[in-house]
């Protein structure tokens, strides 16, 4: 599994994958803490010189007062093997049966899960139930669904479960039958995320992946037959010796297979990992970030055309179907997170678990005796608000709501924002929306512009454009970053 946003792992704690200056990159943000000490030499252009975020933000906002969480992610990181492009804190099983239901390894790890969720604090006034569940990998789906069935109860029990909440589970092709699944399905689990990658079979051996091109068709034929109506299919684009008819031809099998949700993500080398000692970004075998974007361009248009609305940078989904629990991240909200590596969001503060089994295992331990904070009492940063909602913004379709961004952070924020865009509204990268999502065009914004107060008045969104602002995301939330955190 690779993932444009992963709750398990620090959102914040991503390595900058900037390839360079203008790159196209699709799964990965900016870094924070590198692109605040960037020159001041944006701003110092903008006519009236702000005031900073935290001199504007209000006592009283939406994006400082935070509301219970009602998503919770749960990391089960068993897999069979430790993919090549893996740098996820993950438990090998080997030769392991995907069907054991005694292998200690996962009994053990779910037990310690439990007793995390249950040590968790809460909020005092909590009252409002889980409305998604998102059981992430690892393979999630070599777990025996008797456990999962254990974790959902203790949710249930802590937390409340709502009857129709959103359950997503992470399934890998050639883990799972048409009993597993059935058996899934009656404990409430109602969106599958099936992790394809690729439709080639010299590219899943050339990723280390434990699953062939039949067992991908084997899998889509058992989610079709149990009924899921709600199901995703995970693709990985600029894998080493990736052709573009290879990259159609995956887009286009996606297709005919008919999911409710895709998601693609443009593969990025870490350190650490297999691709990390054999691949330098930009170099052969691995496609050129030229050849990346066309990947991307590609799929952006064969999936819109198909029917898919690309409702945030790396997901596209028929409508409807976009995922809620991931649209949780996207919009900034509180989360829940449990397990081996997962990050959760609580009262502003994002909150990592340790990464290898046995520190977690201590972590949870400590959790029970009262010596874990989880940033329950930590003091809420205004500017990291600000750079947080603008970064998660920009990834959707939806783009930032700049009234309500306004009214957090003050409209001189707002301002320089528009100001610092100008050039890319021009190029058209950078989109810009009034209350009915009418398209404001570059010489109407001219004018709202030079009137002052007039764009806080006509301007509701500012969006990025698809696939060209898309494929320019950091660069473009490097610049706000600048203005909001100079």
């Amino acid at each position: 599994m690779i993932s444009a946003y992963y709750a398990g792992g620090s959102i914040f704690a991503f390595p900058n994958m900037l390839r360079s200056t203008f790159t196209p990159i699709f799964t990965a943000f900016p870094s924070k803490a590198k692109h605040r000490n960037h020159s001041n030499t944006i701003i110092t252009a903008i006519s009236k010189t702000p005031q900073t975020v935290r001199q504007n933000a209000a006592v009283e906002n939406t994006f400082l007062q935070q509301h219970n969480p009602t998503s919770a992610y749960v990391h089960l990181p068993f897999c069979r093997r430790r993919c090549h492009y893996c740098d996820f804190p993950i438990v090998a099983l080997g030769s392991s049966s995907p069907q054991a239901d005694d292998d200690p390894r996962i009994l053990n790890y779910i037990d310690f899960l439990c007793r995390e969720i249950k040590a968790t604090p809460t909020p005092s006034n909590h009252k409002s139930p889980l409305e998604t569940v998102f059981f992430g990998g690892g393979t999630p789906s070599l777990v025996p669904p008797r456990l999962v069935s254990v974790v959902l109860d203790t949710l249930d029990s802590k937390f409340g479960v709502c009857f129709d909440a959103e359950i997503s589970i992470e399934m890998d092709p050639g883990t799972f039958d048409a009993a597993k699944l059935k058996d899934l399905m009656k404990l409430g689990v109602n969106r599958v995320s099936l992790g394809v990658q690729a439709f080639q079979e010299e590219l899943l051996k050339s990723c280390g992946r434990a699953h062939g091109v039949q067992e991908i068709h084997e899998a889509i034929d058992i989610v079709g037959s149990c009924g899921v109506e709600n199901w995703s299919v995970d693709l990985i684009s600029s894998l080493p010796h990736q052709k573009p008819h290879m990259w159609e031809e995956s887009l286009s099998l996606t297709i005919q297979a008919k999911p409710t949700h895709v998601s693609v993500y443009d593969l990025q080398v870490e350190q650490d990992t297999k691709f990390g000692s054999l691949y330098t970004a930009g170099e052969f075998p691995l496609p050129s970030e030229n050849q990346s974007a066309e990947f991307y361009k590609m799929a952006s248009e064969m999936l819109r055309n198909a029917g898919y609305e690309h409702y945030e940078i790396s997901s596209y989904c028929k409508s409807g179907y976009q995922c809620k629990h991931n649209y949780t991240y996207w919009i900034n909200k509180s989360f829940y997170a449990f397990g081996l590596g997962s990050a959760s969001y609580l009262n502003g503060v994002r909150f990592s678990r340790p990464r290898k089994l046995k520190d977690y295992m201590g972590y949870v331990q400590n959790l029970e005796n009262g010596l874990v904070n989880c940033c329950q009492d930590s003091k809420v940063d205004a500017q990291d608000i600000a750079t947080d909602v603008v970064m998660l913004s920009l990834r959707t379709a939806r783009g930032i709501d700049l009234k309500s961004f306004s009214k957090a952070f003050g409209s001189s924020t707002v301002l320089s924002l528009c100001e610092v865009y100008k050039p890319h509204i021009e190029s058209g990268h950078v989109v810009c929306l009034d209350e009915q999502r009418r398209k404001i065009d570059a010489e109407e914004f001219r004018s709202l512009l030079s009137e002052g107060d007039k764009v806080n008045e006509v301007l509701a969104y500012i969006r990025l454009s698809d696939p060209d602002g898309f494929l320019l995301s950091n660069e473009l939330i490097s610049l706000a970053f600048n203005v909001l955190a100079p």
